[in-house]
């Protein structure tokens, strides 16, 4: 069964076609960053024209890369939500339209359904059950996963996800945009121990989160400081050493909790170098083991859309055809409610 992944929630038009049983057969990405960056931001107006430029030619660059034909393609799986609604509205309206023409399955898949599972893309992969830490810009949860479709919520953001404080920090330090990873370059010319900023909710006893007490407390320190390419560099690494450490803690928490020992990290945020190291350091000292996507499959893509809905054809059969070509999307929606059924 071959599916073709349709992802367009923000600011990259992703498309994919994977194939049950032997995997990802061809992925392409197309990224707006060189678009919103004059902007300092997305413009939601601009990303969603963009998407209508990109996704067709994406789509015939993938089949060709495969030697596929519209006609080979057995389902459509596209990002229904959470996410800007106009861009949303761009894939949606695609894959349901090529759904009714070509007669096949077209489903609606949770945005960060598709970043918890994208550690299955890689090898080697974690087997249900596991602890999923969901870090993005727009989003900051630990999920149990007992399978597809089978998520418990135990702990989110209050607040500021990770993402987006460290998008703030960097805007904090003139670090232009996108400035999560900007940020994080530059805490590598950091001087450890310099500056000591707050780990919010650390000994809060619950597994939520908290980060605008961080951002803001970035703002006191660089009111005091005079600014220079140094004092950047180690605000910068005292900034990211207390994200890494709550969500390091947090996760451990998590694993505790459910005794569980599999920890997926997905999302932006999952490519941060020194996240990586840490939590994998301190995972395995309680013989936990951290399983991540490949760099390329943290940012949003078209291929954990398309395995996505493989894993959800595999897992219900009574999923019926499009016959009328309608399709909805939902620019909020919470994953905890997401059951293996919709």
């Amino acid at each position: 069964m071959i599916i073709l992944g349709i992802e367009t929630s923000c600011d990259e038009t992703g498309i994919a076609l994977y194939e049950t049983g032997r995997g990802l057969l061809n992925h392409a990405l197309y990224s707006q960053i060189d678009m919103h960056s004059e902007y300092g931001g997305v413009v939601p107006e601009l990303a969603s024209r963009d998407h209508i430029r990109r996704i067709l030619p994406l789509i015939e660059q993938v089949l060709n890369n495969t030697q596929r034909q519209l006609n080979d393609i057995d389902a459509i799986a596209y990002t229904q939500g959470p996410g800007l609604a106009g861009a949303l509205l761009v894939g949606a309206s695609v894959a349901a339209a090529l759904g009714y023409a070509l007669n096949i399955p077209a489903l609606g898949i949770h945005h960060l359904e598709g970043h918890l599972l994208s550690p299955l893309l890689s090898t080697p992969a974690p087997q249900f059950p596991f602890i999923a830490l969901l870090v993005s810009g727009g989003h900051t949860q630990l999920m149990q996963v007992n399978g597809v479709g089978q998520y418990r919520l135990l702990g989110e953001t209050l607040d500021d996800a990770a993402g987006e404080a460290f998008d703030k920090t960097a805007k904090l330090l003139k670090l232009g945009y996108p400035g999560g990873a900007a940020l994080s370059r530059l805490a590598e010319q950091g001087r450890p121990g310099r500056f000591k900023l707050p780990c919010p909710m650390l000994n809060s006893g619950d597994l939520n989160f908290s980060f605008s007490g961080l951002k803001t407390a970035v703002l006191t320190l660089v009111s005091k400081q005079h600014i220079n390419p140094q004092v950047s560099a180690d605000i910068a690494l005292a900034f990211q050493e207390a994200v890494v450490t709550v969500l390091t803690e947090k996760s451990l928490a998590a694993l505790s909790l459910t005794n569980l020992n599999q920890l997926v990290v997905a999302g932006g945020v999952g490519a941060n170098q020194q996240l990586r190291g840490h939590l994998t350091r301190k995972a395995a000292a309680i013989g936990a083991t951290v399983f991540y996507p490949q760099l390329e499959f943290c940012t949003d893509n078209g291929a954990m859309i398309a395995l996505a809905g493989a894993m959800r054809l595999q897992a219900n059969d009574k999923i019926q055809h499009n016959t009328t070509g309608s399709f909805t999307v939902r620019a909020r929606w919470k994953l905890s409610r997401v059951q293996n059924n919709d």
